[in-house]
C-alpha cells in the first residue's frame, strides 16, 4: 500500500453522549405540597358553602358527600391516581348537584361545588375524550341548573345567575384551567425522569471507567509477565542468573500492581506519563522491537493521565495484537501519536480498550483515531481543549 493509492483505513470513536430515584422524591414533595396547602383551602371553602346552604339533617349529609368525593378525588390525584376513583367520584358529585338544585333550592353553590372540584381534577387526567368529557360535564350542570330556573316560582336575572350562568361558568374555569397544570406536571415528570436517566447514565459511565482502568492495570500486568515467565522457560536451563531477575521482576510488578488496583479502588490512582514513556519502551525492547521516543514538548495537566492510559492500552495491543519490528511514539503538548508497522492487512481490529478511552478523551475536549495507513498502524490521541493543552513544569 502506497501514500495515496488508497484511502487509509480510519475508525473515530464517537464521543460519550453528554452526561436514589429522584422523580420518587419530587412527587412526594409535590403531593406534600399540595396536601399541606390545597386541601385544607378546598375542605374550607367547602365548608362555608355547606353551612350557608344547608337546612336540614339530610342537606348535610348529601352535601357532606360531596365534599368527601373533592377529598378522595384530590387525595389520589396528588399522587397521580385520579382514574382509579374519578367515576365514583363524579356519580356522586353528579347526584350532589341536582339534589341542591331541585331539593334545597336558593343559591345552590354548595352544590355545584363538589362537582366542578372533582371534574376539574378528573378530566385533564383522563388518558382520551377529554373535550368530550368536559363539554358534556358542562352542558349536565347547565341542563341541571335550568330545571331548576324552570321550578322556580318567578326565575329573574339572579336566580339565572345563580342556577345556570355561574355553576356552568365555575365548572368551565376549573376543568380549563386543569388542562395547562397537567401540562405543567408532565414538563416537570419529563424533566425529573430526564436527570434519573442522567444520573444513570454517569454511573454507568464511571462503571465502565473503573471498569476500564482496571483493564489496563491487571491485563497490561498480566501480559507482560505471561512474556516474562516464557523467557524465564526458555532461560531456566541456560542462565539461572537471568531467570532469577525476571522473577525477581515479575514480584516487583505484581506487587506494583497491587498497589495501583487499591489506589484505583480508593480514587487515589495518577498515571505518571514518563514511567509510562519509560515502561512502554523497556517492554517492546524486551520483545526484540526498536523502539524511537520523540518528546517535543510536555503535556497539559488535564491530558497527562488520558495520554498515559491512551499509550499503556496502545504497548498492550502491540505486544499482543501485531509483529511489529519498529515502534515510534511521538508527544507533544497536545496529544501523543504511536506507530508501528508489522500490519498484516489493512482491517482494523477491534479495540475494546481504545474505545473506552476514546469516551473519555472526547468528554476532555479531545479526540482518538487508530488507522491503517502506509501498512503501519496508527493510534492517536489530540486535545484541543485549552484545559486540556495547558503545560505544566516537565516531569
Amino acid at each position: 500500500m502506497t501514500a495515496g493509492s488508497a484511502r487509509p483505513a480510519l475508525r473515530r470513536f464517537p464521543a460519550a453522549p453528554w452526561s436514589p430515584d429522584s422523580t420518587q422524591v419530587s412527587r412526594r414533595r409535590f403531593r406534600a405540597l399540595n396536601l399541606s396547602m390545597m386541601l385544607p383551602l378546598l375542605v374550607a371553602v367547602g365548608v362555608l358553602l355547606l353551612v350557608r346552604q344547608a337546612q336540614t339533617v339530610l342537606d348535610v349529609v348529601v352535601l357532606g358527600l360531596g365534599m368527601v368525593a373533592v377529598v378522595v378525588a384530590f387525595e389520589r390525584w396528588t399522587v397521580g391516581q385520579i382514574n382509579r376513583v374519578a367515576l365514583p367520584c363524579l356519580l356522586v358529585a353528579g347526584a350532589v348537584w341536582p339534589y341542591g338544585v331541585l331539593v334545597i333550592g336558593g343559591d345552590p353553590q354548595a352544590a355545584y361545588y363538589a362537582l366542578a372540584v372533582v371534574s376539574g381534577l378528573s378530566v385533564a387526567q383522563l388518558p382520551r375524550h377529554r373535550a368530550a368529557a368536559a363539554v358534556g360535564i358542562s352542558a349536565y350542570v347547565a341542563v341541571v341548573g335550568a330545571v331548576g330556573l324552570v321550578r322556580h316560582p318567578d326565575p329573574g336575572v339572579s336566580e339565572l345567575l345563580a342556577s345556570v350562568v355561574i355553576p356552568t361558568g365555575v365548572t368551565v374555569v376549573l376543568i380549563g384551567l386543569m388542562f395547562p397544570n397537567k401540562g405543567f406536571y408532565d414538563v416537570m415528570a419529563e424533566l425529573e425522569e430526564a436527570r434519573e436517566r442522567d444520573a444513570e447514565l454517569a454511573v454507568m459511565r464511571e462503571r465502565m471507567r473503573f471498569a476500564s482502568d482496571l483493564h489496563d492495570i491487571q491485563g497490561h500486568t498480566l501480559h507482560v509477565v505471561k512474556l516474562k515467565i516464557a523467557l524465564a522457560q526458555k532461560l531456566v536451563h541456560t542462565d539461572t542468573a537471568r531467570v532469577e531477575q525476571e522473577l525477581s521482576e515479575m514480584y516487583a510488578l505484581v506487587g506494583d500492581t497491587i498497589a495501583q488496583t487499591k489506589e484505583l479502588a480508593y480514587g487515589q490512582r495518577r498515571l505518571n506519563l514518563s514511567a509510562e514513556l519509560e515502561n512502554a519502551r523497556n517492554l517492546m525492547e524486551a520483545a526484540g522491537m526498536r523502539v524511537r521516543v520523540d518528546r517535543r514538548s510536555e503535556a497539559g495537566a488535564g491530558a497527562i493521565d488520558l495520554l498515559a492510559q491512551v499509550l499503556r492500552e496502545t504497548t498492550t495491543n502491540i505486544l499482543r495484537h501485531s509483529r511489529a519490528t519498529l515502534v515510534r511514539i511521538e508527544l507533544t503538548g497536545h496529544g501523543i501519536t504511536v506507530v508501528n508497522d508489522g500490519v498484516a492487512d489493512d482491517t482494523l481490529p477491534e479495540l475494546r480498550g481504545l474505545a473506552t478511552l476514546a469516551r473519555r478523551v472526547a468528554d476532555e475536549g479531545g479526540e482518538l483515531t487508530v488507522r491503517v495507513e502506509d501498512g503501519r498502524f496508527v493510534t492517536a490521541a489530540e486535545f484541543t481543549a485549552p484545559s486540556a493543552a495547558r503545560t505544566d513544569p516537565p516531569e
